[in-house]
């Protein structure tokens, strides 16, 4: 449903070169399943120039439902992006297993996901993206495996703490384990802070958490920044932040690097 004077995002009509996309399959033995992976990228691309990579939870529901290759390909063709991959991870239908900071699900990512993709084509930076519990799994990872990524993208994350979220124990198996996690976030340091971009409705349950663990963040030395947007927590409210959030941390993180490759 769209409010008077709702205006859509620019680049979903702007001019975009489609991109190619191949699938992946990354069997792993400790979580007896397989993650399956969609590697997009531009459609001159060659796999051995190293370019900046975007990991992305929910990636299927992300591009479908809030066209995430789109985007990236209207502001590669527009040039108000740098040339990128974006590899799509699936939860399949183990997400609220997986994404609620599962160390089997964190380990998987790192020691089998990435050695794959770079096996596929080679990178330099590395960039999270994760929305709802997504963003929470992709913070697990960093703090974690720090050597993973090199920025963070995270969109209404399910930061859970009791004095917010305590409902959410009624529908979640797994809060327990959010909980304690981002408890110890909010007490420990991170071995390697890196550049956050939080964004959150502001009219969303999870705009409390999220203001607590940006100000955590900030104070450990990430440079984090947390902006509230308009809408809810759905597909549309991600994809109309976008631009100029996710735009602007690309260019920040990932310009030089393609320049450089």
């Amino acid at each position: 449903m769209e409010r008077p004077g709702y205006v859509p995002p620019a680049w979903l009509t702007a001019p975009a070169t489609p991109g190619r996309a191949r699938p992946l399959s990354v069997p792993v033995g400790s979580l007896d399943a397989t993650i399956d992976v969609t590697l997009w990228s531009p459609d001159d691309d060659s796999d051995s120039v190293p370019l900046p990579l975007v990991v992305v939870h929910d990636g299927p529901e992300y591009d479908e439902r809030a066209a995430l290759t789109r985007y990236l390909a209207a502001g590669i063709t527009g040039g108000w992006l740098p040339r990128l991959r974006a590899a799509l991870l699936s939860p399949g239908v183990h997400r609220n297993h997986w994404y609620t900071a599962n160390p089997d699900y964190t380990d998987a990512v790192s020691s089998a996901v990435i050695p794959a993709l770079a096996d596929a084509a080679a990178s330099t930076v590395r960039v999270g993206i994760g929305t709802s519990l997504g963003g929470l799994a992709m913070l697990h990872i960093q703090r974690t495996h720090p050597d993973v990524f090199d920025a963070l993208y995270l969109q209404s994350g399910s930061f859970f703490r009791p004095s917010f979220d305590a409902h959410e124990r009624r529908r979640l198996s797994q809060y327990g384990r959010i909980v304690r996690f981002v408890g110890d976030v909010l007490r420990t340091t991170a071995a390697r802070p890196v550049r956050t971009v939080l964004t959150c409705g502001a009219a969303e349950e999870n705009v409390h958490n999220n203001r607590v663990m940006a100000g955590a963040l900030r104070a450990q030395g990430y440079d984090a920044t947390l902006h509230e947007t308009p809408g809810g927590h759905d597909f549309t409210a991600w994809r109309d932040a976008f631009d100029p959030h996710l735009t602007r941390l690309l260019q920040e993180r990932c310009a030089h690097e393609t320049r450089r490759g």
